[in-house]
């Protein structure tokens, strides 16, 4: 992982093709992440969330562990990320709504 800016945009290391070493990275494939930015002028950038990222990993970590493969690999670890993920999602919504009812939320203010 390699982020590219003032963590807004990220370049993400991919996973191995059949036959490369470990350290070699399959260069035709790059994967890159963009976050939602709000500017200070109050321009904004389209892009993710934490909370939406947070959302996918949850859902695709529930489908390897219970759906792909008919279960075949479900584990114990599996499991112990997804709860911590979904925790990690009920911090940032709370944090949300503590924003929304101090009516900050969307501004650059505490």
């Amino acid at each position: 992982m390699k982020c590219l800016d003032d963590c807004h945009t990220y370049e993400m290391d991919t996973f191995l093709n059949e036959g490369m070493h470990p350290g070699e990275y399959h260069q035709a494939f790059k994967a890159f992440l963009g976050f939602y930015e709000m500017r200070e002028d109050g321009t904004k950038i389209d892009g993710v969330t934490n909370e939406e990222v947070l959302r996918v990993l949850i859902h695709r970590l529930k489908f390897l562990n219970e759906e792909w493969q008919n279960g075949k690999f479900h584990c114990v670890e599996n499991e112990m990320a997804i709860l911590s993920l979904k925790k990690a999602l009920d911090w940032l919504e709370e944090r949300t709504e503590k924003r929304i009812s101090k009516g900050v939320e969307g501004t650059h203010q505490p």
